[in-house]
């Protein structure tokens, strides 16, 4: 491959339907989609990648059972004190973003110790959206502008992607998702603009290296005439 993306954003999609067709509880497609997660994110940056965006939790899916969405919260939250300690000893940076704050406040102070703890890292970058919807973030952004007091001829693309949830960082020059839906469901609407797409059957339990490496290659292939 000639071309490694610098950002790839990743949908994780088909957790419950790997667990649907096994006759296996809804949690565990989730437990071992956490585990996939690491697994993919050690071998993105092993590849040259140097972002990785996840989509880990809608805005929407407030909406499924209670019990699955209190199980998702412990498992972020597994996640915050296991996984990504682990990352910090590799001089990986972890950024989560999202409307937060309406979050259980014992995770909110979680995700706020293990972000600064991180934050001087210079390695890669994690990017985990949860309680992420891109039609919220671009809300956000706008009344952030507002409170600002920008003037409105002032507002221009550069300053919508300055407030942003990560507007510091470039877009996803890659979005994969899983489980062989075509849609990006609201993810990094904004940030997505000239994003290459790949689509791909596999659930994301069952995504692997092999899987990767096709994506790769297929983004390798593709010019990015950005328009022109």
């Amino acid at each position: 491959m000639q071309k490694i993306p610098q950002h790839i954003g990743i949908i994780m999609d088909g957790n419950r339907h790997w667990a649907k067709e096994r006759n296996l509880p809804t949690l565990e497609g989730h437990r071992l989609g956490y585990n996939k997660l690491k697994e993919i994110t050690r071998l993105c940056f092993k590849k040259g990648v140097k972002i990785l965006t996840v989509f880990a939790f809608s805005t929407e899916n407030w909406n499924r059972s209670k019990k699955e969405v209190s199980y998702l919260m412990k498992l972020l939250k597994r996640a915050v004190k296991e996984s990504l300690s682990e990352f910090h000893k590799e001089n990986v940076k972890i950024k989560i973003f999202g409307r937060l704050n309406q979050l259980p406040k014992d995770l909110q102070k979680l995700i706020a110790e293990t972000v600064n703890k991180t934050k001087n890292n210079t390695k890669e970058i994690l990017n985990i959206a949860f309680n992420y919807g891109g039609r919220a973030e671009i809300i956000d952004a706008i009344k952030n502008i507002v409170s600002k007091n920008i003037p409105a001829a002032k507002i221009d693309e550069k300053i919508i992607k300055e407030n942003l949830y990560a507007g510091e960082l470039p877009d996803p020059e890659l979005i994969i998702r899983t489980s062989g839906e075509q849609r990006l469901s609201g993810f990094l609407l904004w940030e997505s603009a000239y994003s290459e797409l790949y689509f791909t059957k596999k659930y994301w339990p069952d995504f692997n290296e092999k899987d990767l490496d096709e994506a790769l290659q297929e983004y390798d292939r593709r010019e990015r005439r950005f328009g022109k």
